[in-house]
């Protein structure tokens, strides 16, 4: 079809911008990446955050559609439309209309060996409107996270080939070109077989990697002849690199080095406190699974806090203190009621046991005063706490709202000091609902490599919900209360924090993960996480 822009165009010599209708039926393609969710480019998250109908593969996009899709939209899957591109794009023309946008979610870029651009033909002879959102490359992605170079000084070109029986047609065996060749499991094992069958030499080096940018991330430097016996050995999506570029992979590889990288993680905290911590694991490599332990409840007589928060407001006390985040959380909620904000502290000294405290203190808009350097817990809180001096302070009172289970240590501490601490229920805590029942199984058969507990109650209210862990994974604590708690309950404890704090904590889990590491190195076997070497066992 010929239109009257594409005539008056030709014409003229100049090429006329195609016009887009504003209310004109609209398909737009979106490449998805290599599967991370975080790979995702900003173009495509704007465009799923706002749709309404999206098409897509689960076994491909389930991940991007969580992050990014809202609940309410309409999905479809892809291969419900036809097993053909025309037949899928006329499908897709169809759903389209003025008032609601298509999506359809294509693999990788969405554009090498995808048939985005057949199915979006399909839909501009149905005079519907097309957008093409590329995406991440899955050969770029693989050569990044494997650290593999595709071009160097004297590499200078880049094939990409489908896998397949004819893949020996297409590659060159000019010796300055790499070789990239995507596809399914089945596909390369015909490629390779074509390849050796056509005179290759059976140990060309080659890198094979699926699963790229995840955390069950695997890449195998191997030869041409022993990869035609580990194409089946991962997943469906897979590339072979063959290339000069897969030398480097010792200098550049940063992925799969990470010191924690695939293990799986439990972290028994509420919701908002595990986040930030999942966040820091994550940068290390492993993924964070948040199990909440407690639940937090106001207190069942609030006359007490009432009480405080108009001492606060009134200036009766020299000092607040708190010991949690749920304590900064459950004050800000108390001020929230009476039509207060943090302007009332003013004038208040104010400490916070430890930096994640702080910050919760700092989100609401207030500098604590006081952080202990050192052990960030009740017992170091005190420890910091400066002595009452009576020509100094004008008064010695301090207010400490806290969970219904707090210790006594930093009354105590403060008594000493000469301080009268007004110690009060801000909120209490309750054990929380069992988690799923597949997080409770994984955590008895082992799955999980390692579980970081910050607390005795952690350890009791896991125990309690969820099942005692698995003797093969790595039980980590913040402390030796927490330990022995641990102890106590039948836990073998591998980790014990050198400072009561998560960032000592974590790091302990990194260390040990890396002489276990070394450990396996040395011994002349694979290194594997402790879920893994219980699988073995098992088997």
């Amino acid at each position: 079809m010929t239109s009257d822009a594409g005539a008056n165009s030709s014409q003229t010599g100049q090429v006329q911008p195609r016009r887009l209708l504003p209310e004109a039926p609209r398909v737009v393609f979106i490449g998805s990446g290599p599967g991370e969710a975080g790979l995702m480019t900003m173009r495509g998250a704007d465009i799923l955050a706002d749709a309404e109908l999206v098409v897509y593969d689960t076994d491909v996009h389930s991940e991007i559609v969580t992050a990014y899709v809202p609940q309410a939209a309409e999905l479809i899957e892809a291969s419900s439309l036809g097993a053909t591109a025309s037949t899928r794009g006329r499908k897709l023309a169809e759903l389209a209309r003025p008032d609601k946008t298509v999506v359809r979610l294509s693999n990788d870029d969405g554009i090498i060996f995808t048939t985005t651009t057949a199915e979006a033909v399909v839909c501009r002879k149905a005079e519907v409107e097309v957008e093409i959102v590329p995406g991440v490359g899955l050969s770029a992605s693989t050569a990044a996270f494997t650290g593999t170079a595709l071009t160097t000084n004297r590499v200078r070109s880049v094939r990409f080939i489908e896998a397949g029986p004819q893949t020996h047609v297409d590659v060159s065996r000019h010796r300055n070109t790499t070789h990239v060749l995507t596809g399914s499991a089945a596909g390369h094992e015909q490629a390779i077989r074509a390849l050796l069958d056509d005179g290759w030499d059976e140990e060309t080096t080659v890198l094979l990697g699926w699963d790229v940018s995840t955390t069950e991330q695997t890449s195998i430097e191997t030869t041409l002849r022993q990869a035609l016996t580990m194409v089946h050995s991962g997943s469906d999506r897979m590339v072979v690199i063959m290339g000069q570029g897969v030398d480097s992979r010792d200098e550049l590889g940063w992925f799969e080095s990470k010191p924690l990288f695939g293990w799986q993680v439990l972290i028994p905290r509420t919701k908002e406190q595990g986040t930030s911590t999942a966040e820091a694991l994550g940068e290390l490599g492993a993924v964070g699974t948040v199990v909440p332990t407690i639940a937090v409840q106001p207190p069942r007589t609030p006359t007490q806090m009432e009480k405080a928060i108009r001492g606060l407001v009134d200036g009766s006390y020299e000092w607040v203190g708190f010991t949690s985040v749920n304590a900064v959380r459950a004050v800000r909620m108390w001020f929230e009621d009476f039509g207060l904000d943090s302007r009332a502290l003013a004038g208040v000294k104010v400490a916070a046991v430890g930096g994640r405290t702080a910050a919760a203190l700092t989100d609401w808009g207030i500098t604590p005063d006081l952080v202990p350097e050192g052990e960030h817990s009740a017992r170091g809180l005190a420890a910091s706490w400066p002595e009452y001096v009576e020509d100094l302070d004008p008064m010695n009172t301090v207010l400490l709202p806290r969970a219904d289970i707090a210790t006594e240590v930093l009354v105590s501490g403060l008594l000493e000091k000469g301080w009268d601490p007004d110690d009060v229920t801000a909120y209490r805590t309750v054990r929380a609902s069992p988690p799923p029942a597949p997080i409770r199984e994984a955590i008895k058969a082992g799955d999980f490599d390692a579980f970081l507990f910050t607390s005795s109650s952690t350890v009791r209210n896991l125990v309690g919900i969820a099942g005692k862990p698995a003797p093969s994974s790595v039980i980590c604590c913040i402390g030796p209360a927490t330990a022995n708690t641990a102890a106590e309950h039948g836990l073998r404890v591998d980790v014990l924090a050198e400072e009561a704090n998560l960032t000592s904590l974590i790091d302990g889990l990194v260390d040990y993960a890396l002489a276990k590491r070394q450990e396996d190195l040395a011994a002349g076997t694979t290194p594997s996480r402790p879920s893994q070497t219980r699988r073995r066992k098992k088997a």
